[in-house]
């Protein structure tokens, strides 16, 4: 191994093929999560992304709201006239789609979907406690499909 980082292309060649040859087999759950990742590469081209717009973890309460400090995490997600609120408790995750429809939710992490539910005619879902790490919401009606944006939730 000489000098890093490399002062010239084909030595970073060289050093890179070294590491592969001396290098580790993936551990399996970093491998599971690659795959999970590289399977869901195109999924954004098929559904809308609604970004976070409100986070009560990190954004001020309005003026004159008292909140307790164990009450339960709300997020608010946009993606044009469709909203996605949930709100995230120990005992799971409680939503509401708007415009108010029914259909379908699934909520992903990186090793895959952990939880779906329906969501009744006034848009409300409820799923189970998310996972450590980013989820995303996936919500599906005859009127339109969302994605939220990647937000750890624990």
């Amino acid at each position: 191994m000489g000098p890093w980082p490399p002062t010239d292309d084909d030595a970073l060649l060289r050093e890179l093929g070294v590491a592969l040859r001396e290098g580790e087999p993936p551990v399996a759950e970093l491998l599971a999560a690659g795959y999970a990742a590289f399977s869901w590469r195109t999924v954004d081209a098929e559904l809308t992304v609604a970004e976070l717009v409100f986070d009560s973890a990190c954004d001020a309460a309005p003026t004159g709201l008292t909140r307790s400090t164990d009450s339960a995490r709300t997020l608010t997600f946009r993606a044009g006239e469709v909203v996605v609120e949930i709100e995230v408790t120990d005992a799971g995750v409680v939503g509401q789609l708007s415009p108010a429809r029914r259909g379908r939710v699934v909520a992903r992490s990186a090793r895959g979907a952990y939880a779906e539910a329906a969501a009744d005619e006034v848009g409300f879902f409820s799923l189970g406690a998310p996972p450590p790490g980013p989820v995303r919401l996936h919500a599906w009606t005859e009127e339109y499909a969302v994605a939220t944006a990647w937000v750890p939730l624990r």
